[in-house]
């Protein structure tokens, strides 16, 4: 049965301040990973000391928005966002990259890192560990927001956005929620349990996304002003994802 979907992106709004679904789904992420974090940092389950750990979330949070913030401008609209730079700061209207957000999140393992006489690898194992639940948690956001949406489908789990247009289309935010967020998360933790060496996880995360993201790319519309790449399926999507499947697979090779 067809879905049709009319969300409203505002979740609470009192005395003119508006709340927004996609806000909320970040803040409910961070502060889950947050939790998990220092439970497992009590519990002795990763390298972090519970101190540590508090500081830790945080700075890979502020890390990988502005870093998700700025990929997006950069890689998606940059000329959009150069007329209109005060538009960057709108976060609650949507726009992240999570290939710009990776590139974040890795210079703040960087100076956590050394901040805390850390191994760089340790630091993004930790990270890459529980990464899933803020991507699971952004991809519900982004179905909210009636963005990321798919091609034209005529499966009957077709979803019309109303904001869109009158067409079913895959719910491709919801495909990457599934893959990128529940799957990837239920991989990681299990690769985790077998005690492997320091970088596995963080390959394995490279590997894994880059695999189902440049999978969900074949029937996610990429961005109209950018439109495919080359030919008629290549997106850019496809393009960032690529190289990090190729790290994936020399980080896991050099690690076993």
């Amino acid at each position: 049965m067809i879905y049709i979907h009319n969300i409203n992106p505002v979740m609470l709004e009192i005395l003119s301040i508006k709340l927004y679904w996609y806000g909320f789904m970040y803040a409910l992420s961070f502060i889950i990973i947050d939790y998990l974090v220092i439970t497992a940092a009590k519990n002795k389950k990763i390298i972090l000391d519970v101190k540590t750990s508090e500081k830790f979330t945080l700075a890979v949070l502020i890390s990988a928005i502005i870093g998700g913030r700025l990929g997006y401008v950069i890689f998606y609209d940059f000329s959009y966002y150069i007329s209109n730079i005060a538009n960057i700061f709108f976060l609650w209207e949507g726009g992240m990259s999570f290939h710009g957000g990776l590139i974040g999140v890795m210079a703040g393992s960087v100076y956590m890192a050394k901040k805390n006489k850390i191994r760089f690898l340790d630091m993004t194992d930790i990270i890459s560990l529980y990464a899933p639940i803020g991507l699971f948690f952004g991809r519900i956001g982004n179905f909210i927001n009636s963005e990321l949406y798919g091609i034209q489908t005529s499966n009957s789990w077709g979803v019309i956005f109303t904001k869109v247009d009158d067409l079913p289309r895959h719910p491709s935010m919801l495909y990457e929620a599934f893959l990128e967020g529940f799957v990837l998360f239920i991989i990681l933790m299990t690769i985790n349990k077998k005690n492997v060496k320091s970088g596995i996880i963080s390959g394995s995360f490279l590997l894994f996304y880059g695999i189902f993201r440049f999978i969900v790319e074949f029937v996610r519309l990429p961005d109209a002003h950018i439109g495919y790449i080359y030919y008629d399926w290549v997106t850019m999507g496809h393009l960032l994802t690529i190289p990090m499947i190729g790290f994936g697979l020399v980080l896991i090779y050099k690690k076993l």
